[in-house]
């Protein structure tokens, strides 16, 4: 793909400037000395600041040109090119984001204006022998020598050499490690594109080749990989990964959680020789400064990362896997409201490469544009090897008599004792963190809330506190309500995971229980040994909530136990049904992932319902279609366009009347067939002390909702304290 060249300013030359900070427009500046780069990052002075900009272009001009203020250095940094530009101004046009905010995301690296950094590391130094040799001082030196005279960290060598860092501080001190100051923004290690390619089914090797024709074409191209849960998808995209390494451009992969990278790092690594590039917010400063200078010098050939990596600056980037694109932790629902699924398509169109959509259970969009040809599709019917796909049947819970603090049937128990008998594991999944979602005072009946939100908090028994799932606030759990101050009246009403987990437990006392919940673990790092360890089969029942129902692979599980199945029914979301028929059919897919046949079990009060009765059937398309009909029928997403305005105050007055103001004046929106309903107040009502309501704009497919609905918020002048965002194909509707 050619690239166009970036236009040099001499010293003096009047520039424009988009800086990072909260302003509307893009600055002018002198060029400094020695002259500039279009797209090149620079410091700039604003009032008595330095701050982070961009040179955007020549400046406009127009004004007393002797006060314009010079640029005061251009920053050691690749400069930006002109598709990342291109991405982020119609990445701002669609969501209808300031451009100040977009090049914030763009810019997430620690140290971008310092020059490269060092650190210190160690090798074999000159001196043969120390003045004294004990066992831990030999184990550092056999280290050194078996690897050939490579350099280490201090960890790293103490760690492979099993001792403590002090031991190798003192042979340093001797000579016989040498101690240096090494550069830190290293280029990652090479991928061999055929380093150990696995070998595929019929079936993979058919979409494997497509997905490779696909990256050759070296041209823009969407394409839906849809498989069964088992079935090989990453296997099949990572060949593409490899075409797009042989060709010598650069690919992303995309993942909804934390939680997977670390199994997925290990499997790329395998596959390709040596690790990738890492973009998420486990990764230490260090690092993300690294990814981002690398990409940016083509020093990185492929990132694996979460959905802020769709903004660093790759060099060519060829290929973006978005996997398990219908998660809905894909939509950034705070600062810039975007969702990478459609950010990915919209970069990809931009440079000429190839998007691959990964997911058992696809979104409707990704499912509807592939229906018209929008975007190609590749599908995986079976699962690998001797896997098959569980059986599923429905527990109608109508003819259950449990007591009211029991959830789980006697069919369920029944079930679980089998596999415990035969030694496989059991899955417990609810959706539900915590012990209880709410805790209510028989006394009087209050029901502890937020102090800050329009939300009730949960008490998580394991940390002995009550936590707000909406704003994070928590405190003690009170011995006395704060309503009434009765004692030893709070009880909590309804299952968590962690109270399920105490009904495991007297169910099954010989099992041994773990509770998957992403409230448990401190960091990364620790779920992730937690759900090696699963793996591994130690644990006979796994109790678990959504995170259970991504991309894990436990080889020894057979039965799983949907404890609610009906949850995801409940509200008014025009997404509930296509939420609950995805979340249902993946978690029942971790069941019989080896050669052990699985079966899932849900537990439902409307076993007639019409996506209980898909989910079991199997039929996945009927569903898709059935759905379809309605959305289009009701002329909603993706059939219609949808965006959510929601206005915040401390004081709920000022948010209504800013609502009726906007309602009365909305004549652009009219213009082209638009509908506004509201004001309402927003179903939660008040999040970290600030009132919030909300409004909902309804549009035919092909309107130009974006220019019409800026013209309309353009009318209102905004209190200083009042908030509005403007959120384009809404995901939640709170």
């Amino acid at each position: 793909m050619r690239r166009a060249l970036l236009r040099h300013f001499d010293e003096g030359d009047l520039i424009s400037v988009l800086t990072t900070q909260p302003l509307d427009r893009a600055l002018d500046y002198r060029a400094p000395a020695g002259g500039c780069f279009e797209g090149a990052f620079v410091e700039v002075p604003l009032g008595p600041r330095k701050v982070l900009g961009v040179v955007w272009g020549p400046g406009e001009g127009g004004y007393e040109l002797s006060k314009v203020r010079t640029v005061l250095r251009v920053l050691d940094a690749v400069p930006m090119r002109e598709e990342m530009k291109s991405f982020l101004t119609r990445a701002a046009e669609y969501t209808l984001t300031p451009m100040s905010a977009m090049l914030r995301l763009a810019t997430r690296s620690p140290g971008l204006g310092d020059p490269p950094s060092m650190r210190l590391i160690y090798r074999r130094g000159s001196r043969d022998e120390p003045d004294r040799w004990t066992d831990a001082r030999r184990k550092v030196v056999a280290v050194l020598e078996e690897y050939g005279g490579l350099a280490f960290t201090l960890a790293e060598l103490a760690e492979l050499a099993g001792v403590s860092t002090s031991v190798v501080k003192g042979l340093a001190k001797q000579g016989v490690v040498a101690e240096e100051q090494s550069p830190r923004d290293l280029p990652y290690p090479a991928l061999e594109p055929d380093h150990r390619r696995k070998a595929l089914t019929s079936e993979q090797e058919s979409a494997a080749r497509t997905l490779t024709q696909a990256v050759n074409s070296r041209s823009y191209g969407t394409t839906l990989l849809k498989g069964v849960t088992g079935s090989g998808k990453t296997e099949v995209y990572l060949e593409a990964v490899s075409a797009c390494l042989r060709t010598g451009r650069q690919a992303l992969v995309l993942l909804p959680e934390i939680a997977l990278t670390a199994e997925f790092l290990t499997r790329v690594e395998d596959r390709f020789g040596a690790r990738p590039a890492e973009w998420h917010s486990g990764v230490t400063m260090t690092e993300r400064r690294r990814a981002w200078r690398m990409v940016g010098e083509g020093g990185a050939q492929l990132v694996v990362g979460a959905r802020s990596a769709l903004f660093l600056p790759f060099r060519d980037l060829g290929l973006i896997v978005v996997d398990e694109e219908h998660d809905t932790s894909y939509k950034q629902e705070d600062g810039v409201l975007y969702n990478a699924r459609d950010m990915a398509v919209l970069r990809a169109s931009i440079t000429g490469a190839q998007v691959v959509l990964a997911s058992a259970t696809p979104s409707l969009e990704s499912w509807a544009n592939a229906e018209a040809g929008k975007y190609a599709r590749v599908t995986l019917t079976s699962r690998f090897g001797e896997a098959v796909l569980p059986r599923m049947r429905a527990l109608d819970m109508r003819d259950e008599k449990l007591p009211a603090n029991r959830w789980i049937s006697s069919d369920l128990s029944v079930e679980v004792m089998r596999r415990l008998e035969a030694g496989e594991q059991s899955l417990l999944f609810l959706n539900r963190r915590g012990y209880a979602p709410v805790t209510i005072c028989r006394a009087c009946g209050h029901q502890i809330g937020c102090d800050h939100c329009d939300a009730r908090m949960v008490e998580h028994r394991f940390q002995k506190r009550l936590v707000c799932h909406q704003c994070g606030e928590t405190k003690p759990m009170p011995e006395r309500c704060p309503s009434c101050d009765v004692e030893g009246r709070l009880a909590p009403v309804g299952p968590g995971v962690e109270r399920l987990g105490e009904e495991v437990a007297e169910l099954f006392p010989e099992a041994r229980v773990a509770v998957l919940s992403s409230d448990l673990f401190g960091s990364a790092r620790a779920l992730k040994a937690a759900i090696e360890r699963i793996a591994e089969g130690e644990a006979d029942i796994i109790i678990g909530t959504q995170l259970v129902a991504k991309g894990h692979n436990f080889p020894f599980l057979t039965l799983v136990g949907v404890i609610d199945a009906d949850l995801g029914l409940q509200g008014s979301d025009l997404r509930a049904a296509e939420r609950t028929f995805q979340l249902m059919r993946q978690v029942a897919g971790r069941a019989g992932r080896a050669e052990r046949p699985g079966e899932a079990l849900l537990q439902t009060y409307q076993p007639e319902h019409p996506v209980i009765r898909a989910i079991l059937s199997g039929d996945e398309e009927d569903f898709w279609r059935a759905e379809a009909a309605e959305r289009r029928h009701a002329g909603v997403p993706p059939y219609g366009r949808m965006a959510g305005i929601v206005l915040s105050s401390p004081h709920a007055q000022d948010a209504f009347d800013v609502g009726k103001a906007l309602a009365a004046k909305a004549e652009p929106l009219r213009r082209i067939g638009a509908q506004v309903f509201g004001p309402a107040p927003a179903p939660i009502a008040r999040i970290r002390g600030r009132h919030r309501v909300r409004l909902l704009v309804k549009a035919d497919k092909g309107a130009p909702l974006q220019p019409a609905l800026a013209a309309w918020v353009r009318q209102i002048r905004l209190p200083s304290n009042l908030r509005l965002s403007i959120d384009i194909d809404p995901q939640n509707f709170y």
